[in-house]
């Protein structure tokens, strides 16, 4: 069994569902509403733990009702909370999801995934230092992700950073993370749009760009390789870019090279995109084998 850290944010998602997302000042009638377990990071580490490995989740909730929920949602699910410290007098993170057009928009508010500082991250180091790998994502202040790409560096622990929402990422960083997976859109804002080919073979074996249905695009150091997705019908694509990191980083932990550790990614991410919920259809280690 691998051993994983997950250091970013868990929230609570709001999700409402419509035939159409309304443009500015317009108001159109949904179908549907519902709460359910989020928040890039806490997607990440339920993900891995139903895919078969030890997590440790490293981040914080509220002291309310969904900070409750969360902690309860991870303890379902096998996800080890000893280093998640509610925040007194804070709400915890929500998301507000809506789904629409076979596809999302979301609009996040961090809340207690605001104090996941660098001091609270170093508070955890021991779960940093025993694991295989650690995944980061960025709904969380950026000090702490580059302090985290710097704690890394120095444990020598394999760091997968996951450069979601987009934002501007420092050169110290890109160059300590182990692999990087920008989508298409986070891609533009890393690299100011460059040729994306110069940039995959700048950064051989550690940039992974996933391009949604058309699967993911690495350079092997010989050659640009795209490891195709699956076909399957979508119910809801939320949480598919968190299934696919979470399966990676088991893949590689596990000794698979890029290319098969791609492969079971985007098996589990198609997986995910089956049935509601951003963590409602990530896969167990069994159903990847049906």
């Amino acid at each position: 069994m691998v051993n994983i850290a997950v250091i970013g944010s868990a929230s609570i998602d709001l999700v409402v569902s419509a035939n159409k997302r309304p443009q500015a000042g317009e108001t159109v009638l949904g179908k549907s509403f519902t709460t359910v377990p989020g928040g890039k990071g806490a997607n990440q580490a339920v993900a891995a733990a139903r895919l078969g490995a030890k997590v440790t989740m490293i981040g914080r909730v509220g002291d309310d009702e969904y900070g409750k929920q969360i902690l309860n949602n991870f303890r379902a699910n096998g996800v080890l909370t000893q280093f998640m410290e509610p925040v007194t007098d804070c709400s915890s993170g929500t998301a507000h999801i809506i789904l629409a057009e076979g596809d999302n928009s979301i609009v996040v508010v961090q809340g207690a995934n605001d104090y996941v500082t660098p001091a609270y991250v170093k508070g955890a180091s021991q779960a940093i230092e025993t694991a295989d790998i650690v995944l980061v994502q960025q709904e969380i202040p950026e000090e702490t992700v580059e302090y985290t790409a710097k704690l890394c560096a120095k444990l020598r622990i394999p760091l997968l950073l996951n450069p979601a929402p987009a934002r501007v990422i420092g050169d110290e960083v890109i160059e300590l993370a182990t692999y990087i997976t920008p989508n298409e859109h986070e891609y533009k804002l890393l690299f100011k749009g460059d040729d994306s080919s110069t940039v995959l073979k700048k950064y051989p074996n550690k940039l992974i760009i996933t391009e949604g249905k058309n699967g993911a695009r690495f350079y092997n150091g010989n050659e640009e390789v795209v490891v195709p997705s699956f076909s399957v019908p979508i119910v809801d694509t939320t949480g598919a870019g968190d299934t696919f990191n979470a399966a990676f980083a088991v893949a590689i932990s596990e000794g698979r090279s890029i290319e098969e550790a791609l492969i079971f990614a985007n098996r589990a991410a198609s997986l995910s995109i089956t049935k509601f919920g951003a963590q409602g259809g990530m896969p167990t280690r069994a159903e990847m084998k049906g």
